[in-house]
């Protein structure tokens, strides 16, 4: 993986201070590609690119790339798989000998063939810049699903974009305000949703869209350019649905792991890593592949026995990250500063230990994400179907007696504990479908954000995001809904940046072969009632691997990366929690109220309510204040290699 930066002038020529510039925005990402950084400029734009070398090591890919003669540059982050394929289809070995055995070029190459009509070709996951100089005109673009980030800054009469907003800080003079917008949707989703990011004046280009830039007019536009659709064919059978999705999924794997350097693979033990290290033993790959596991000490978050018996299975070159809280502690400043953002992802930090352990070994990943939000494997997707039955089934004076019953369950801090399970369902059962799909997961009510946060919330709630992309999809059923709706928001806006800024951090790339092109659409296309069969999650997904893997592993329930922050607040991270929890802490911040959040650590701590997950938020919150705005120090906890 790579990362990508730029300047564009929207009227005046280019000067040296803005190569300077980018120059060091390109420096700022230099985690991200450790090879090589180069600069390509003229007087119109400045493209900067920090290369990790995955496909073709040789000098001859270097990133930024130029085209035929210099007229088209390109400056690319990312992997786009199927780019042998592409290159065979439209035979540009035979118009012009390829350079590099590189996916960059093959994308270079494509654009200057087939102009903007390419990109619905790729698949895979990429962002990158195309300057095309003799049409004075450049494509910012974004890959369909949100894999790779890309965000962008316009500030005197100039467009900035890069694939991590700290680099996008390295520009002097605008104005730094926050977005209270995006921190009344972060204290609901432990993310900051869709365009938003903590300032108010950066923008993430969304998933499937390309923000064209054009240079004679000095104007831009976001376009969007690709839209997944669930389109169910209803002659799918369950047997022919397995049978395609297997031979996607085996094709997905293989192409992942197409690359010039060893490879890894995160193992959690769940269904859908399990799943991929089966698909590599199945095309003979699994014995040299590593892969890497997370071992948590706390019992109802321990998946260790489940990682041994596919270790046994599939006899990988194995590796254990065991994460104890002060290990947590120990990288939390690290991670949050990699982050760029606050989150509330109890995973981030784990997954900045197992990148930190893997780059040991390798600089490719092969990730489960995208599986459970493609096979509806989520409790919220199985709580929607449950929901339809248990309004028809009890009346609503049975639906309030069950809800008083669920308030009177003593607390637990276990993982997905009955207590929470139960109170959550029974209250979110009856509020709409989107709006309970967001209540069922939501960290802060409307209700406490008020008492907690100093400014007016914003016109629409948080549940207003949800019901209004919600009623905009064309689909009549509730499921094919909120799969989409999760992938818009909470896959790109949550995951993956857990997943890209906690693992490039120590300069390892992930791949989803989940999420490649050919398997997502296969899945939309697939019937929910075979994806979601009655109340059990993934189930043509477990079909399709039957005789792959372990059974033990196919009867797993559930579960997902996640730490006890909820006990760990109770011990090793109390100290932490009651510094800046303090009046101090709080009230520099401008922006809660201590009062408030003082009373949800008093709360925790008599364990009268578990409010491990807003504590939590609250706490990555303040320390991102502290290191991007209160004390800017945040690059002194960068992860920075000669």
């Amino acid at each position: 993986m790579c990362g990508i930066a730029g300047t564009f002038s929207l009227g005046k020529p280019l000067e040296e201070p803005d190569r300077g510039l980018v120059r060091d925005m390109t420096d700022m990402l230099r985690h991200r590609g450790p090879s090589s950084q180069r600069i390509l400029s003229d007087e119109r734009g400045v493209l900067g690119g920090a290369r990790l070398k995955i496909t073709d090591l040789s000098d001859a890919a270097q990133l930024p790339m130029a085209g035929e003669n210099g007229a088209v540059w390109l400056t690319y982050n990312g992997a786009v798989t199927n780019f042998r394929a592409l290159a065979g289809e439209f035979g540009l070995e035979g118009k012009r000998p390829l350079r590099t055995r590189s996916d960059a070029e093959v994308v270079l190459r494509l654009y200057e063939e087939l102009g903007d009509a390419f990109l619905s070709r790729l698949s895979g996951q990429f962002a990158f810049c195309l300057y095309d100089r003799r049409r004075a005109r450049a494509l910012i673009v974004r890959d369909f699903y949100g894999l790779r980030p890309v965000f962008y800054l316009v500030h005197g009469g100039k467009i900035h974009f890069a694939s991590e907003i700290k680099a996008l800080l390295e520009v002097q003079g605008w104005n730094r305000r926050l977005d209270n917008e995006a921190l009344w949707h972060f204290f609901s989703l432990a993310y900051m949703p869709g365009r938003r990011t903590p300032f108010a004046e950066i923008r993430e280009l969304p998933a499937g869209h390309f923000l064209e830039v054009d240079l004679r007019a000095g104007s831009f536009l976001e376009k969007p350019y690709y839209t997944l659709r669930y389109e169910p064919d209803e002659t799918l059978t369950e047997e022919t649905a397995a049978a395609g999705l297997r031979r996607r999924l085996l094709g997905a794997v293989e192409r992942s792991l197409a690359v010039d350097v060893p490879a890894g693979l995160t193992l959690s033990g769940g269904v859908d890593t399990s799943a991929l290290l089966a698909l590599a033993k199945e095309l003979g790959l699994s014995s040299r592949l590593h892969t890497f596991s997370i071992v948590m000490g706390e019992r109802s978050f321990d998946e260790s026995r489940y990682q041994r018996l596919m270790v046994d299975f599939a006899r990988p070159i194995h590796h254990e990250i065991r994460v104890a809280p002060s290990d947590v502690l120990d990288c939390l400043f690290s991670t949050i500063a990699h982050l760029d953002e606050p989150s509330g992802d109890g995973a981030a930090a784990p997954s900045f230990l197992l990148a930190r352990s893997a780059r040991n070994y390798v600089p490719v990943l092969l990730s489960g994400e995208g599986g459970d939000e493609i096979f509806n494997a989520y409790e919220t997707h199985r709580a929607c179907r449950a929901r339809q039955l248990y309004r028809r089934a009890a009346p609503a004076w049975a639906r309030r007696a069950l809800r008083a019953l669920a308030a009177r369950l003593p607390v637990s801090c276990s993982k997905l504990s009955f207590d929470f399970v139960a109170k959550r369902f029974t209250e979110g059962s009856e509020l709409g479908v989107p709006e309970a799909h967001l209540f069922w997961r939501h960290v802060l009510s409307e209700e406490v954000k008020e008492r907690l946060l100093t400014f007016a919330p914003p016109e629409k709630p948080t549940a207003a995001l949800f019901r209004e992309f919600y009623d905009a999809l064309p689909y009549p059923d509730e499921i094919d809904r909120i799969s989409q709706l999760d992938l818009w928001y909470y896959f790109v806006d949550d995951l993956m940046v857990k997943n890209d800024r906690s693992i490039m951090a120590h300069s390892v790339e992930t791949r989803f072969p989940y999420m490649e092109r050919d398997v997502v659409e296969f899945a939309a296309g697939i019937p929910n009632r075979l994806r979601l069969k009655g109340l059990s999650g993934r189930y043509i997904q477990k079909r399709a691997l039957r005789g792959l893997m372990p059974p033990a592993i196919l009867r797993r329930s559930n579960m997902g990366l996640e730490m006890p922050h909820s006990l760990w607040f109770f011990g090793e991270f109390r100290d932490l929690a009651e510094r800046y929890f303090s009046r101090s802490h709080v009230e520099r911040s401008g922006l809660l109220r201590h009062e408030a959040v003082s009373g949800l650590w008093q709360e925790h701590l008599a364990r009268r309510r578990d409010n491990g997950r807003p504590l939590w938020c609250i706490l990555n919150f303040l320390i991102w204040f502290d290191l991007f705005i209160y004390e800017g120090n945040y690059k002194q906890f960068l992860q920075r290699e000669p």
